[in-house]
Protein backbone atom coordinates (compact mmCIF):
# COMPACT_ATOMS: atom_id res chain seq x y z
CA UNK A 1 0.00 0.00 0.00
CA UNK A 2 2.75 2.44 0.99
CA UNK A 3 4.64 1.70 -2.23
CA UNK A 4 1.67 1.81 -4.59
CA UNK A 5 0.02 4.88 -3.04
CA UNK A 6 2.20 6.67 -0.50
CA UNK A 7 -0.22 9.57 -0.11
CA UNK A 8 -3.06 7.23 0.85
CA UNK A 9 -0.68 5.44 3.23
CA UNK A 10 0.20 8.71 4.99
CA UNK A 11 -3.46 9.78 5.06
CA UNK A 12 -4.43 6.52 6.75
CA UNK A 13 -2.04 7.28 9.61
CA UNK A 14 -2.17 11.06 9.98
CA UNK A 15 -5.07 13.49 10.29
CA UNK A 16 -3.93 17.12 10.25
CA UNK A 17 -5.99 19.77 12.00
CA UNK A 18 -7.62 22.46 9.85
CA UNK A 19 -4.98 24.88 11.15
CA UNK A 20 -2.21 22.53 10.03
CA UNK A 21 -3.70 22.45 6.52
CA UNK A 22 -3.85 26.25 6.52
CA UNK A 23 -0.22 26.50 7.61
CA UNK A 24 0.90 24.10 4.92
CA UNK A 25 -0.88 26.17 2.28
CA UNK A 26 0.60 29.39 3.68
CA UNK A 27 4.11 27.88 3.61
CA UNK A 28 3.70 27.19 -0.12
CA UNK A 29 2.54 30.79 -0.66
CA UNK A 30 5.45 32.17 1.37
CA UNK A 31 7.96 30.12 -0.61
CA UNK A 32 6.40 31.12 -3.93
CA UNK A 33 7.10 34.74 -2.99
CA UNK A 34 10.59 33.91 -1.69
CA UNK A 35 11.59 32.26 -4.95
CA UNK A 36 10.65 35.45 -6.84
CA UNK A 37 12.66 37.65 -4.47
CA UNK A 38 15.74 35.41 -4.60
CA UNK A 39 15.40 35.19 -8.37
CA UNK A 40 15.50 38.97 -8.38
CA UNK A 41 18.67 38.85 -6.27
CA UNK A 42 20.25 36.62 -8.93
CA UNK A 43 19.46 39.18 -11.63
CA UNK A 44 20.42 42.25 -9.58
CA UNK A 45 23.81 40.84 -8.59
CA UNK A 46 24.57 39.92 -12.20
CA UNK A 47 24.59 36.22 -11.32
CA UNK A 48 22.11 35.01 -13.93
CA UNK A 49 24.82 33.04 -15.71
CA UNK A 50 26.70 32.15 -12.52
CA UNK A 51 25.87 28.56 -13.48
CA UNK A 52 26.47 28.52 -17.20
CA UNK A 53 24.42 25.45 -18.02
CA UNK A 54 21.37 23.51 -16.82
CA UNK A 55 20.44 21.26 -15.04
CA UNK A 56 24.10 21.05 -13.99
CA UNK A 57 25.95 24.16 -12.83
CA UNK A 58 28.83 23.44 -15.21
CA UNK A 59 29.37 20.77 -17.84
CA UNK A 60 31.34 18.75 -15.29
CA UNK A 61 29.72 19.64 -11.97
CA UNK A 62 26.19 19.45 -10.61
CA UNK A 63 26.99 22.14 -8.01
CA UNK A 64 28.76 25.49 -8.14
CA UNK A 65 32.55 25.30 -8.16
CA UNK A 66 35.04 27.63 -6.43
CA UNK A 67 36.06 28.94 -9.85
CA UNK A 68 32.56 30.35 -10.33
CA UNK A 69 32.91 32.42 -7.19
CA UNK A 70 30.18 34.62 -5.74
CA UNK A 71 27.94 34.59 -8.82
CA UNK A 72 27.95 30.82 -9.05
CA UNK A 73 27.02 30.54 -5.38
CA UNK A 74 24.11 32.98 -5.79
CA UNK A 75 22.69 31.26 -8.87
CA UNK A 76 23.14 27.77 -7.43
CA UNK A 77 21.55 28.88 -4.15
CA UNK A 78 18.48 30.06 -6.03
CA UNK A 79 18.28 26.72 -7.82
CA UNK A 80 18.46 24.90 -4.49
CA UNK A 81 15.62 27.04 -3.15
CA UNK A 82 13.42 25.41 -5.79
CA UNK A 83 13.74 22.18 -3.80
CA UNK A 84 12.57 24.00 -0.65
CA UNK A 85 9.62 25.36 -2.63
CA UNK A 86 8.86 21.86 -3.92
CA UNK A 87 8.95 20.53 -0.36
CA UNK A 88 6.50 23.23 0.77
CA UNK A 89 4.16 22.39 -2.11
CA UNK A 90 4.52 18.70 -1.28
CA UNK A 91 3.59 19.38 2.33
CA UNK A 92 0.47 21.24 1.16
CA UNK A 93 -0.52 18.29 -1.05
CA UNK A 94 0.01 15.76 1.75
CA UNK A 95 -1.92 17.88 4.27
CA UNK A 96 -4.87 18.32 1.89
CA UNK A 97 -4.87 14.60 1.06
CA UNK A 98 -4.67 13.60 4.73
CA UNK A 99 -7.46 15.91 5.95
CA UNK A 100 -10.62 14.18 7.12
CA UNK A 101 -12.69 14.28 5.02
CA UNK A 102 -10.33 14.36 2.08
CA UNK A 103 -10.15 17.86 0.59
CA UNK A 104 -10.20 16.90 -3.11
CA UNK A 105 -10.22 20.51 -4.46
CA UNK A 106 -7.23 21.44 -2.28
CA UNK A 107 -5.33 18.38 -3.42
CA UNK A 108 -5.93 19.29 -7.08
CA UNK A 109 -4.75 22.85 -6.42
CA UNK A 110 -1.64 21.43 -4.76
CA UNK A 111 -0.81 19.31 -7.79
CA UNK A 112 -1.35 22.35 -10.02
CA UNK A 113 1.22 24.19 -7.90
CA UNK A 114 3.66 21.32 -8.39
CA UNK A 115 3.12 21.37 -12.17
CA UNK A 116 3.82 25.12 -12.30
CA UNK A 117 6.99 24.70 -10.22
CA UNK A 118 8.28 22.03 -12.60
CA UNK A 119 7.37 24.05 -15.68
CA UNK A 120 9.13 27.12 -14.31
CA UNK A 121 12.22 25.08 -13.44
CA UNK A 122 12.41 23.98 -17.08
CA UNK A 123 11.81 27.54 -18.29
CA UNK A 124 14.57 28.69 -15.94
CA UNK A 125 16.90 26.20 -17.62
CA UNK A 126 15.89 27.50 -21.04
CA UNK A 127 16.57 31.04 -19.80
CA UNK A 128 20.13 30.08 -18.84
CA UNK A 129 20.77 28.15 -22.06
CA UNK A 130 19.53 31.09 -24.16
CA UNK A 131 21.86 33.51 -22.41
CA UNK A 132 19.15 35.26 -20.37
CA UNK A 133 16.89 36.02 -23.30
CA UNK A 134 14.66 38.87 -21.99
CA UNK A 135 11.47 37.26 -23.29
CA UNK A 136 12.29 34.04 -21.48
CA UNK A 137 13.10 36.03 -18.33
CA UNK A 138 9.70 37.76 -18.59
CA UNK A 139 7.95 34.42 -19.04
CA UNK A 140 9.83 33.06 -16.04
CA UNK A 141 8.47 35.87 -13.85
CA UNK A 142 4.92 35.59 -15.18
CA UNK A 143 4.91 31.85 -14.52
CA UNK A 144 6.10 32.58 -10.99
CA UNK A 145 3.16 34.99 -10.70
CA UNK A 146 0.87 32.16 -11.81
CA UNK A 147 2.25 30.07 -8.94
CA UNK A 148 1.54 32.91 -6.51
CA UNK A 149 -2.01 33.01 -7.87
CA UNK A 150 -2.62 29.32 -7.23
CA UNK A 151 -0.97 29.32 -3.79
CA UNK A 152 -3.03 32.35 -2.75
CA UNK A 153 -6.26 30.69 -3.92
CA UNK A 154 -5.26 27.48 -2.12
CA UNK A 155 -4.56 29.35 1.11
CA UNK A 156 -7.97 30.99 0.91
CA UNK A 157 -9.69 27.69 0.17
CA UNK A 158 -8.19 26.08 3.28
CA UNK A 159 -10.34 28.47 5.31
CA UNK A 160 -13.52 27.64 3.43
CA UNK A 161 -15.74 24.64 2.89
CA UNK A 162 -15.92 22.77 -0.41
CA UNK A 163 -19.43 24.00 -1.19
CA UNK A 164 -20.43 26.20 -4.13
CA UNK A 165 -19.42 29.86 -3.70
CA UNK A 166 -22.05 32.43 -2.77
CA UNK A 167 -21.67 36.17 -3.48
CA UNK A 168 -21.26 38.56 -0.58
CA UNK A 169 -21.65 41.75 -2.64
CA UNK A 170 -23.79 42.84 -5.63
CA UNK A 171 -22.86 41.78 -9.16
CA UNK A 172 -21.45 45.16 -10.32
CA UNK A 173 -18.94 45.08 -7.46
CA UNK A 174 -17.73 41.66 -8.55
CA UNK A 175 -17.34 42.98 -12.11
CA UNK A 176 -15.27 45.84 -10.75
CA UNK A 177 -13.01 43.26 -9.09
CA UNK A 178 -12.49 41.56 -12.45
CA UNK A 179 -11.47 44.91 -13.95
CA UNK A 180 -9.06 45.42 -11.08
CA UNK A 181 -7.57 41.95 -11.57
CA UNK A 182 -7.14 42.49 -15.32
CA UNK A 183 -5.55 45.92 -14.87
CA UNK A 184 -3.16 44.64 -12.23
CA UNK A 185 -2.11 41.77 -14.48
CA UNK A 186 -1.40 44.26 -17.28
CA UNK A 187 0.57 46.33 -14.76
CA UNK A 188 2.71 43.32 -13.83
CA UNK A 189 3.17 42.27 -17.45
CA UNK A 190 4.23 45.81 -18.34
CA UNK A 191 6.71 45.63 -15.49
CA UNK A 192 8.39 42.64 -17.13
CA UNK A 193 8.79 44.71 -20.30
CA UNK A 194 10.38 47.52 -18.28
CA UNK A 195 12.74 44.91 -16.83
CA UNK A 196 13.47 43.53 -20.30
CA UNK A 197 14.51 46.96 -21.58
CA UNK A 198 16.23 48.19 -18.41
CA UNK A 199 19.83 48.06 -17.24
CA UNK A 200 19.67 45.05 -14.87
CA UNK A 201 20.07 42.30 -17.46
CA UNK A 202 21.13 39.62 -14.98
CA UNK A 203 24.79 39.25 -15.96
CA UNK A 204 27.83 41.45 -16.36
CA UNK A 205 28.32 40.36 -19.97
CA UNK A 206 26.52 41.83 -22.97
CA UNK A 207 22.95 40.55 -22.74
CA UNK A 208 20.31 41.01 -25.42
CA UNK A 209 17.55 43.41 -24.36
CA UNK A 210 14.03 44.02 -25.68
CA UNK A 211 14.24 46.53 -28.58
CA UNK A 212 12.05 49.15 -26.88
CA UNK A 213 12.66 52.50 -25.26
CA UNK A 214 13.08 51.97 -21.53
CA UNK A 215 11.69 55.36 -20.48
CA UNK A 216 8.66 54.92 -22.73
CA UNK A 217 7.84 51.48 -21.35
CA UNK A 218 8.30 52.81 -17.82
CA UNK A 219 5.72 55.53 -18.53
CA UNK A 220 3.25 52.93 -19.87
CA UNK A 221 3.86 50.93 -16.69
CA UNK A 222 3.17 54.05 -14.61
CA UNK A 223 -0.12 54.69 -16.44
CA UNK A 224 -1.22 51.13 -15.68
CA UNK A 225 -0.25 51.68 -12.05
CA UNK A 226 -2.35 54.85 -11.80
CA UNK A 227 -5.31 53.04 -13.36
CA UNK A 228 -4.94 50.18 -10.88
CA UNK A 229 -4.83 52.72 -8.03
CA UNK A 230 -7.97 54.42 -9.34
CA UNK A 231 -9.82 51.10 -9.51
CA UNK A 232 -8.60 50.18 -6.02
CA UNK A 233 -9.91 53.48 -4.64
CA UNK A 234 -13.21 52.90 -6.44
CA UNK A 235 -13.40 49.40 -4.95
CA UNK A 236 -12.75 50.72 -1.44
CA UNK A 237 -15.45 53.38 -1.80
CA UNK A 238 -18.01 51.04 -3.40
CA UNK A 239 -17.53 48.43 -0.68
CA UNK A 240 -18.35 51.07 1.91
CA UNK A 241 -21.42 52.20 -0.02
CA UNK A 242 -22.85 48.67 -0.31
CA UNK A 243 -21.96 47.95 3.34
CA UNK A 244 -19.76 45.00 2.43
CA UNK A 245 -18.51 42.67 5.19
CA UNK A 246 -15.82 44.12 7.44
CA UNK A 247 -13.13 41.68 6.30
CA UNK A 248 -13.76 42.55 2.64
CA UNK A 249 -13.39 46.26 3.33
CA UNK A 250 -10.19 45.50 5.26
CA UNK A 251 -8.80 43.68 2.22
CA UNK A 252 -9.55 46.72 0.03
CA UNK A 253 -7.84 48.99 2.57
CA UNK A 254 -4.77 46.73 2.64
CA UNK A 255 -4.63 46.80 -1.16
CA UNK A 256 -4.59 50.60 -1.20
CA UNK A 257 -1.72 50.68 1.31
CA UNK A 258 0.33 48.17 -0.68
CA UNK A 259 -0.33 49.97 -3.98
CA UNK A 260 0.69 53.36 -2.56
CA UNK A 261 3.90 51.91 -1.11
CA UNK A 262 4.68 50.15 -4.37
CA UNK A 263 4.03 53.30 -6.38
CA UNK A 264 6.31 55.33 -4.13
CA UNK A 265 9.11 52.78 -4.53
CA UNK A 266 8.58 52.73 -8.28
CA UNK A 267 8.91 56.48 -8.70
CA UNK A 268 11.91 56.73 -6.38
CA UNK A 269 13.76 53.97 -8.23
CA UNK A 270 12.94 55.60 -11.59
CA UNK A 271 14.43 58.95 -10.56
CA UNK A 272 17.44 57.41 -8.78
CA UNK A 273 18.56 55.29 -11.75
CA UNK A 274 17.31 51.92 -10.45
CA UNK A 275 19.43 51.14 -7.37
CA UNK A 276 19.47 47.40 -6.76
CA UNK A 277 17.93 47.56 -3.28
CA UNK A 278 14.89 49.48 -4.50
CA UNK A 279 14.45 47.21 -7.51
CA UNK A 280 14.42 44.22 -5.16
CA UNK A 281 11.84 45.95 -2.94
CA UNK A 282 9.76 46.70 -6.04
CA UNK A 283 9.81 43.02 -7.04
CA UNK A 284 8.60 42.03 -3.58
CA UNK A 285 5.97 44.74 -3.84
CA UNK A 286 4.77 43.32 -7.14
CA UNK A 287 4.09 39.99 -5.44
CA UNK A 288 2.30 41.68 -2.54
CA UNK A 289 0.15 43.80 -4.86
CA UNK A 290 -0.97 40.74 -6.80
CA UNK A 291 -1.73 38.80 -3.61
CA UNK A 292 -3.69 41.76 -2.24
CA UNK A 293 -5.77 42.08 -5.41
CA UNK A 294 -6.51 38.36 -5.36
CA UNK A 295 -7.54 38.51 -1.70
CA UNK A 296 -9.97 41.33 -2.44
CA UNK A 297 -11.54 39.34 -5.28
CA UNK A 298 -11.71 36.15 -3.21
CA UNK A 299 -13.32 37.96 -0.28
CA UNK A 300 -16.29 38.94 -2.45
CA UNK A 301 -17.68 35.41 -2.23
CA UNK A 302 -17.85 32.75 0.46
CA UNK A 303 -18.13 29.00 0.77
CA UNK A 304 -19.97 28.41 4.04
CA UNK A 305 -18.89 25.43 6.13
CA UNK A 306 -21.48 22.67 6.17
CA UNK A 307 -19.39 20.37 8.38
CA UNK A 308 -17.87 21.07 11.74
CA UNK A 309 -14.42 19.86 10.71
CA UNK A 310 -13.98 22.37 7.88
CA UNK A 311 -13.26 25.97 8.92
CA UNK A 312 -15.53 28.72 7.67
CA UNK A 313 -14.54 32.04 6.15
CA UNK A 314 -14.58 33.83 9.46
CA UNK A 315 -12.40 31.29 11.30
CA UNK A 316 -8.73 31.65 12.03
CA UNK A 317 -8.30 35.36 12.00
CA UNK A 318 -4.63 34.85 11.19
CA UNK A 319 -6.52 34.82 7.93
CA UNK A 320 -7.60 38.40 7.95
CA UNK A 321 -4.23 39.71 9.06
Amino acid sequence: MAVSNPLAYIASRWTPSPRAVQRAAFAALLMSVAIVVTGGAVRLTGSGLGCDTWPKCTDDSLIATPAQGFHGAIEFGNRMLTYVLSAAVGWAIIAARSAKPWRHPLTRLGWLQFAIVMANAVLGGITVMTGLNPYSVAGHFLLATSLITVTTVTWQRTREADTAPRPRVPGPVRKLSWALLATTFVLIAAGTVVTGTGPHAGDRSEIKRMPLDWAGTAHVHAVAAWLACALAVAMWLVLRVVDAPVDTRARARDLLIVLLAQGAIGYVQFFTELPEALVAAHMLGSCLVWISVLRVALSLRERSADRADIPAQGDAQLTSA
